[in-house]
């Protein structure tokens, strides 16, 4: 259980290992622009075109705060992936990391916690899908789904059918390769951001100081549960880290992607944040569906900006989903050419070179979860499963930096050890913050990951027979 990769250049002998197991390497065709797109794509739009009608509720204006706070958590883990992905740039994210630093069980748990991290927050943003596409058709053909095939169970809802429709497409775009991929997504990313750009402007006409006012209604409590809530939407940050083996001059590209990614997302959500508060009472959020059109719609007086904003919205969710799916691929990629999961998630298709089996295995997963599971129940669960590999890194940074101070590193945490102790405080904090269900539905998880362990993982892990 405690038994480490070695890490004396991991990338060239997991390349290594693999051609003598007969495994295909992933293909190197991201580069830095690409990654940043792939890192935006994942992030922005989780934390404003869903979550907002969950989480302004338990804050009210204070909101602005619980980004802020996300944002500053979220920054100092960054630091942190960026150090970590520079000296072992291998696919897995924080999983490869513990398993390289922290021992085989660690990294098991950690991967477990990805897996959940990527399979609910594609899962939660799925199911905001339908919500947008309701408000494009009422305003193009006046016509809308019925909720119970659109809505989330718990808001009228049975089953989501647009949900299932969104992921089905993102697995045939994933099945045709990553170069495919990426390149799709990064043009949805640019529209994205210009979308949203679009309705901070607009909104921002219809500013009024008065919304801001009782400014933190609930208090700091609700400052810190709603930051827990939101920060399911930071996942993009694991996202960049998974793709290390598809990456060009991954020691200096991964750094910088994740640090640009960051920048960019924490401003978008902090500006679109600010004109929404302003533009609209914090009371009316709650149960509000496809807010951000019902924003411009009342502030204008018009439908054409809500029309504009929702079309921008059903491309924004899609983005993040391919992406978030992407991300999950490659963690059940890494964990089974390790040999703690099955053989057949590292089988990779010889010409799109690409774990084929992996999406469509996912896919059925995260459809599932999307289709019959609530939102808020899904946003927390990804909140607990992000923060817990985030805590995983900013310990294992501290520990790499005493036990390897020789292992080149293209990129190194200023003020170490402070900025991962401080990384590792927020991680907690916001954790203390969840709900009680979600502490129990995670520690289901964490129980049905170990009784795996210890009957597969264990007999079967490929340093088992090193």
């Amino acid at each position: 259980m405690l038994r480490r990769k070695p890490i004396a250049h991991p990338a060239e002998a997991a390349g290594i290992a693999d051609h003598e197991a007969g495994i295909p390497p992933l293909e190197r065709s991201i580069g830095l622009f690409r990654l940043v797109m792939l890192g935006v794509g994942a992030t922005v739009g989780t934390g404003i075109f869903v979550i907002l009608s969950a989480a302004v509720p338990e804050a009210g204006p204070a909101i602005l705060i619980s980004f802020v706070l996300a944002a500053i958590t979220a920054g100092l883990t960054a630091l942190c992936y960026a150090e970590l992905a520079s000296a072992l740039p291998l696919s897995g994210s924080s999983y490869s990391y513990a398993y390289a630093i922290l021992g085989e069980l660690a990294a098991f748990l950690v991967g477990a916690c990805l897996l959940l991290e990527y399979a609910v927050s594609a899962s939660a943003i799925a199911v905001g899908w339908g919500q947008y596409l309701n408000e494009v058709f009422a305003a193009t053909i006046g016509w809308t789904m019925p909720a119970a095939i659109s809505q989330p169970p718990g808001r009228g809802g049975y089953v989501n059918l647009p949900a299932i429709v969104l992921i089905a497409s993102c697995t045939l775009l994933l099945l045709r390769g990553t170069a495919e991929s990426t390149a799709i997504n990064a043009v949805l990313v640019l529209v994205k951001l210009a979308v949203l750009v679009f309705f901070a402007i607009v909104a921002l006409t219809a500013f009024k100081p008065e919304n801001l006012t009782p400014f933190a209604p609930f208090g700091w409590a609700g400052v810190s549960t709603a930051a827990s809530t939101i920060f399911f939407s930071y996942v993009g940050l694991d996202t960049i880290s998974t793709a290390s083996e598809e990456v060009r001059d991954p020691s200096r590209t991964l750094p910088m992607g994740i640090v640009l990614s960051l920048v960019i997302v924490s401003a978008i959500y902090i500006l679109v944040a600010f004109a929404g508060i302003g533009a609209q009472p914090w009371t009316l959020f709650a149960g509000q569906d496809a807010g951000l059109a019902v924003i411009l719609r009342t502030a204008t007086g018009t439908t054409w900006p809500a029309l504009v904003l929702s079309i921008g919205a059903v491309a924004s969710i899609f983005s993040v989903t391919l992406v978030t799916m992407y991300g999950q691929t490659r963690i059940l990629f890494a964990m089974s050419r390790d040999g703690l999961l099955p053989r057949a998630f590292q089988r990779v298709d010889p010409r799109t070179r690409n774990p084929n089996a992996n999406t469509l295995f996912v896919a059925l997963f995260v459809a599932v979860l999307a289709a019959l599971v609530p939102l808020d129940v899904l946003a927390n669960l990804t909140s607990m499963g992000t923060l817990v590999a985030f805590a995983a890194v900013s310990i294992g940074v501290v520990i790499l930096r005493r036990t390897r101070p020789d292992l080149p590193r293209g990129f190194r945490v200023p003020f170490f050890p402070l900025l991962p102790v401080a990384s590792l405080g927020c991680c907690l904090t916001l954790i203390a913050a969840l709900p009680r269900d979600t502490y129990l539905l995670f520690a289901f998880w964490i129980a049905a990951a170990l009784v795996l362990y210890t009957s597969y993982s264990l007999r079967h892990s490929r340093l088992a027979s090193a």
